[in-house]
């Protein structure tokens, strides 16, 4: 046990159905089906391994796409073919995520043999909207369909999905209320490195936001300003665009459409009020990039022209962050600061993620795109360690409990496990 919660070493696995909730979401490429990345993937691979190494007969249950936009979602199909090639055996997918094919199949299953259903989110239940909306209680969660349909199948739930432990789902948080559980490897160390790594970050300690978390984002800025962990925050992305508007900038009406569209228009008000408390900690862009007709083009803060549409902090300002980053003796980094899938928005990520990679600061980067960003750079060996949540790691380093901790520490407690 560690920090309140069983671990794998806690349990006896052979012959157990063990339901693993992982986060293996990625990007996707919908015209071929093809993952554009892996690592979150191979992140939880040792943990699948481990498990069924010993027995286990292993039940995976995992999420695809964000759900800013329901068409976001996709099937875990592709996830399924990539284990098997990174584990040397084979992961069955199961269409099906707790109806009466996947249950059969879980009926089915003999020991070591592991199955991936489909997309939790294509349950309802499964959704930040009914997350946020219903705001269930871990107990009202323990009653929705996913959990009443396969808890009865299985022996032990196994949470590996930090990246996923800052939200409140019955798949992530409902299975504890009724089963023993554990944190898998992957949760376990990402758990315990960041958690050794706050108790005490080296100063003067910067953190990077980019990203598209936007509220997870101004949560976390506030409270690392106000408790003195953050000695500066460097702003891109929306956050630094966001924080702009807020000041009365202009960030031209395509930049602020899209926050409009988006929904985080209401941020503006939040940003200037934390702004105001400590302008002279954060660091905001002094240059912004468009795309016209195919090129890059910059302009400077305070001669943006009125049509801009920003995909990417400038030259000038990507420097300016790289210096601190270089005069850090801690860096937290989450979330690119441009588009940086596209070759005219990937300056400024390139440039702090290099940066990120040549400073002697302890380092820690979390977030799917920006594990992305690190092995499209190739700086990826050169961090200090990449945390594959990055809402979790922000949450995280809010202070808050995240829910999923909460969750695993009540089943150590309901369930404990025997001497």
């Amino acid at each position: 046990m560690r920090f309140g919660i069983y671990t794998l070493d806690d349990y006896d696995v052979r012959g157990k159905t063990v339901l693993c909730r992982v986060d293996i979401n990625q990007p996707v490429d919908r015209a071929t089906g093809a993952l554009k990345s892996i690592a979150r993937i191979t992140a939880c691979a040792p943990t699948v391994k481990e498990l069924s190494d010993k027995g286990a007969k292993v039940v995976l249950l995992a999420h695809q796409g964000s759900d800013i936009e329901y068409k976001n979602f996709y099937t875990t199909e592709p996830h399924a073919k990539v284990l098997t090639e990174l584990l040397g055996r084979e992961v069955r997918f199961v269409e099906d995520v707790c109806g009466p094919t996947a249950r059969a199949a879980i009926r089915e299953m003999k020991d070591g043999e592991i199955i991936l259903l489909d997309n939790v989110r294509f349950c309802s239940e499964e959704q930040t909207l009914f997350e946020m909306k219903l705001q269930l209680t871990h107990e009202q969660q323990a009653e929705t369909q996913v959990v009443k349909k396969l808890a009865p199948l299985g022996d032990l739930y196994v949470c590996d999905a930090f990246a996923a432990a800052h939200r409140d789902q019955p798949s992530l948080c409902g299975f504890e209320q009724v089963l023993p559980s554990a944190m898998g490897r992957l949760f376990e160390r990402e758990y315990c490195v960041v958690s050794e790594l706050m108790e005490s970050p080296a100063h003067p300690c910067a953190f990077v936001l980019g990203g598209s978390k936007i509220s997870d984002a101004f949560m976390m800025m506030e409270t690392v300003l106000s408790s003195g962990a953050a000695d500066v925050v460097l702003t891109g992305g929306l956050v630094g665009q966001i924080l702009l508007a807020s000041q009365g900038v202009e960030i031209g009406s395509g930049t602020r459409g899209f926050i409009e569209k988006s929904g985080y228009g209401e941020f503006i008000g939040k940003a200037m009020g934390i702004y105001a408390h400590y302008e002279d900690r954060i660091l905001l862009p002094v240059d912004l990039a468009q795309v016209v007709d195919g090129e890059r083009v910059e302009a400077k803060v305070g001669e943006i022209p009125a049509d801009f549409d920003a995909i990417d902090i400038g030259s000038e300002t990507a420097a300016k962050y790289a210096k601190a980053i270089m005069d850090a003796k801690t860096v937290f980094a989450n979330g690119p600061v441009g588009v940086f899938e596209k070759p005219w928005g990937e300056a400024g990520t390139k440039a702090l993620f290099e940066a990120l990679a040549r400073t002697e600061a302890h380092t820690v980067v979390g977030g799917g795109d920006s594990v992305t960003a690190a092995a499209k750079y190739g700086v990826t060996d050169r961090l200090g360690y990449i945390c594959t949540g990055g809402g979790a790691l922000i949450r995280f380093l809010t202070g808050e409990e995240l829910p999923v901790v909460h969750a695993l520490r009540h089943a150590a407690k309901a369930f404990p496990v025997e001497a």
